[in-house]
């Protein structure tokens, strides 16, 4: 089978497989692929139309999970460099923090232009 053909075929599979995957199997998967190729996120929160706070280098955000009852709670948490003077840009001084934030708080997560 040439590579073209195979390529035209995986392609095809590639879903298909993935449906047969629980939901919690593909979140388990998206997470071991963003993972091994790494990400650099930024998180902007904000207050209104303002962005108060913004953490950069951020590899994931994770939801948290009851220690006995294992369910998800109402957050987010993880890390990332606390960007204080707001430039985008992990400056000398500007150090990596652990955060968490609510389901109910107005942020964006996306990866950095940079």
């Amino acid at each position: 089978m040439n590579t073209s053909r195979f390529a035209l075929v995986a392609f095809i599979l590639a879903p298909a497989l993935l449906a047969a995957c629980t939901q919690e199997q593909q979140n388990k998967l998206g997470r071991e692929i963003q993972n091994w190729t790494g990400t650099n996120g930024v998180l902007e929160i904000y207050a209104g139309d303002k962005v108060v706070r913004r953490f950069l280098n951020i590899d994931k955000i994770s939801t948290a999970l009851g220690t006995d009852d294992g369910k998800p709670r109402a957050y987010r948490y993880g890390y990332g460099v606390l960007d204080e003077n707001m430039n985008m840009l992990a400056d000398a001084g500007e150090k990596k923090v652990y955060f968490e934030i609510s389901d109910y708080t107005n942020a964006v997560f996306f990866e950095s232009p940079r």
